[in-house]
């Protein structure tokens, strides 16, 4: 296990026509990346898998074509002018099943380049604030890279690796990308509203990043007995922890305990989860399956989209054909949130988008991508109110998503509907 002086000593084990895994998200290997990208003209049809990233994506750019291939298990905002080609694509995937991608051998690994937090007296280190689909690349890569950051949190769970399971690997220090939380807008707010309206005490929440489900949060604060267990957190839950609301007493699974994929938000985020046993870091295979989410009570489920039809198909991961982001656990948690007692699985979405169109729409875009079909849709919450889905017969659907659509898009909702539907 050699510890190199340099980023570009210890890539230099990367060869032409491997696969290489790259820790995704405020884990991001920005140094080891770099450092590859320098080499590239030494490197031929080098595949580079990841879910999203933080950092410039330089291997992305044409110039890199003869170097580089990407295959995007989630396609962030610093990758979505790239992708779209052969050498640029998006391979759709539920985020609980893509460990098994490396593990079964479907798209086996050859490197893995990680960012994990310095060894401790025993010589463990952590995948720090994503462990999601790393803990199955780091088990299955035959050869693991990383860099390692005092800066980066210690994490318990399932994050663990041992330095001499590490074969090369070289010391930075640079802080933790940091992700502000969004402002809070006054749609936003009244989506907050709205689903904490039918949020129990009790519950187990997922939500992701973003203004909306800042904005659920930040509603919560006079629920009890909270439980999160989830694929994203970030620093939405800090209030609710301090104030009570969350206290992970009526999970059924890790009782006591936030069970997380991966952390992305402020330092304040990343220190709480510093060596703190109340948050379990676990493999999102396990986080994400429906059957283990299941087994919590009252599993509220609240995730967004790009646009939904007056059927209810949601569309999530792209504008027409042009991808703008992934699959990710929408499904995985839709699901097991509708499997759960007393669960709630939600779309919450502004009505519009910022150019003043409709996002509840007669019919999907050609080219979209249906992520959660109709029939596993139950709520759907906009700034004007909830659509109850849950049983409805087609045309009863069309009827309540366009009392939540914005006034001035009803008109047209019911023209397009009645179009489409041969009304009476």
């Amino acid at each position: 296990m050699p510890r190199h002086a340099s980023p570009a000593e210890a890539v230099a084990c990367v060869q032409s026509g491997q696969r290489v895994f790259i820790h995704g998200a405020a884990a991001s290997p920005t140094f080891l990346v770099d450092a590859l990208v320098a080499q590239a003209d030494r490197l031929r049809d080098v595949e580079l898998i990841h879910i999203h990233v933080t950092g410039e994506v330089r291997y992305a750019r044409p110039e890199y074509a003869r170097s580089f291939r990407v295959a995007n298990l989630f396609v962030g905002h610093n990758m979505r002018a790239h992708v779209g080609t052969a050498r640029v694509d998006y391979l759709p995937c539920f985020l609980s099943e893509i460990p098994n991608l490396f593990r079964s051998g479907r798209r086996p690994l050859d490197v893995a380049f990680l960012h994990v937090s310095p060894p401790d007296e025993h010589g463990f280190c952590t995948l720090g604030t994503s462990v999601d689909v790393a803990k199955a690349a780091a088990d299955t890569a035959p050869i693991l890279v990383a860099q390692v950051n005092p800066r980066m949190p210690r994490v318990h769970g399932d994050g663990f690796i041992h330095i001499s399971r590490i074969h090369h690997w070289v010391e930075v220090d640079a802080p933790i990308p940091e992700f502000p939380q969004p402002p809070t807008g006054p749609e936003e707010a009244a989506i907050g509203r709205y689903a904490a309206q039918i949020i129990e005490d009790g519950a187990t929440l997922q939500m992701g990043i973003g203004a909306v489900p800042d904005a659920v949060l930040s509603a919560l604060s006079n629920h009890r007995h909270l439980g999160i267990h989830t694929e994203l957190m970030s620093d939405g839950v800090l209030g609710l922890l301090q104030s009570g609301a969350i206290d992970n007493t009526q999970k059924k699974i890790h009782p006591g305990k936030i069970v997380v994929g991966f952390v992305t938000g402020t330092r304040r985020i990343y220190d709480f989860i510093d060596d703190n046993p109340q948050v379990a870091m676990l493999d999102i295979a396990y986080i994400n399956n429906p059957t283990i989410i299941a087994r919590n009570p009252k599993v509220t489920a609240i995730n967004s989209a790009v646009e939904i039809d007056l059927t209810g198909q949601v569309c999530a991961d792209s504008v027409g054909h042009r991808i703008i982001s992934g699959v990710g656990g929408q499904m995985d948690f839709i699901r097991g949130a509708s499997l759960s007692v007393g669960g709630k699985p939600i779309i919450a979405l502004p009505s519009r988008t910022k150019k003043g169109e409709s996002r509840i729409v007669p019919t999907l875009k050609p080219g979209a991508g249906v992520v959660t079909t109709r029939q596993h849709v139950h709520f759907v919450i906009t700034e004007y109110g909830i659509a109850d889905l849950y049983g409805k017969t087609l045309h009863e659907r069309a009827r309540a998503l366009i009392e939540i659509a914005h006034p001035d898009d009803r008109e047209m909702l019911e023209q397009a509907w009645c179009e489409l539907a041969n009304c009476d």
